[in-house]
């Protein structure tokens, strides 16, 4: 396995240098007298501050030692995206840098807002890396109560609002699990600020939090059985399913599926009708 690594690495190194026009990283392209296309390896060594015989033992697949330092220097000369930049971590052994997303990617948000309004009459929103609410369609609005008037971020959502505390009815069961989320969320970005300060915001709010997060419990984001009381139609149960879109890793995609008890399907269906919305003065949060 080790060398079929190696081999990846070294295949890889050389078709990143390849599409590397001497003009794109700051060279005289050396007219016709040019053999290799791309970069030269002693061009990329000397770009990137690295020891023109490390690289070639580099490109080469040799298993030599590298470090991330270096490694980030290679992939600017190469011109890596994201994507390929933690390929590059892969293949030399390295753990990669956390997610990132690619410039030609950000403007993905019109997609995901068909995505989730498609997901109707069943609730659907998006958070950031935070977990504060970016996007959320009308079932979410008017059965989970997502609106201006709400925290728009979900943990101080779900620890701090007595609506949501009011209708959830296996809230004791699903705080310990919705913590643990958050904190392997948290993990992805340990030196991340924001995480901290949306924790500490909880830790100061709510008393149950504080003591959840002192248990340092690591969940993976998956799926949430939630049992609702609705004042209009009575119970709802869903599965609160978590989704990652790899070229959006600041983005989680969480949609509500009706599991086939209390009639939720059918219930759900009425709420964002017309008749039902006109009926919806007391939302549920969630």
């Amino acid at each position: 396995m080790k060398q079929h690594r190696l081999g990846e690495l070294r295949e890889f190194l050389m078709s990143r240098r390849a599409r590397v026009s001497p003009a794109e990283a700051g060279l005289p392209d050396g007219g016709a007298r040019r053999r290799t296309p791309g970069l030269r390896r002693e061009e990329v060594a000397v770009l990137a501050g690295v020891g023109v015989s490390w690289y070639q033992w580099l490109e080469q697949g040799r298993d030599i030692t590298v470090s991330p330092q270096v490694l980030d220097s290679v992939a600017r000369v190469l011109r890596l995206s994201p994507a390929e930049r933690r390929h590059l971590y892969v293949l030399a052994a390295l753990n990669p840098p956390p997610p990132e997303t690619a410039p030609e990617d950000r403007d993905m948000c019109d997609g995901l807002r068909r995505l989730i309004d498609a997901w109707m009459p069943f609730p659907a929103h998006i958070m950031d890396a935070y977990w504060n609410t970016v996007i959320y369609n009308d079932a979410a609005a008017v059965v989970l109560g997502m609106g201006p008037d709400i925290s728009q971020n979900c943990l101080v959502t779900f620890f701090t609002e007595p609506l949501y505390r009011n209708r959830m009815a296996q809230w004791e069961e699903l705080a310990p699990r919705v913590v643990a989320q958050f904190r392997a969320a948290c993990s992805e970005c340990p030196d991340d600020e924001g995480f901290r300060e949306v924790v500490e915001e909880v830790k100061e709010r709510s008393p149950e939090f504080a003591e959840l997060w002192e248990r340092r419990d690591v969940m993976p984001g998956g799926q949430n059985r939630k049992e609702m009381e609705h004042p209009l139609v009575g119970t709802l149960v869903v599965e609160a399913t978590q989704l990652r879109v790899p070229a959006r890793p600041d983005l989680t995609i969480v949609l509500h599926t009706p599991l086939p008890e209390a009639d939720t399907a059918e219930k759900l269906e009425w709420l964002v009708s017309p008749e039902g919305r006109r009926g919806a003065m007391y939302p549920v949060a969630g």
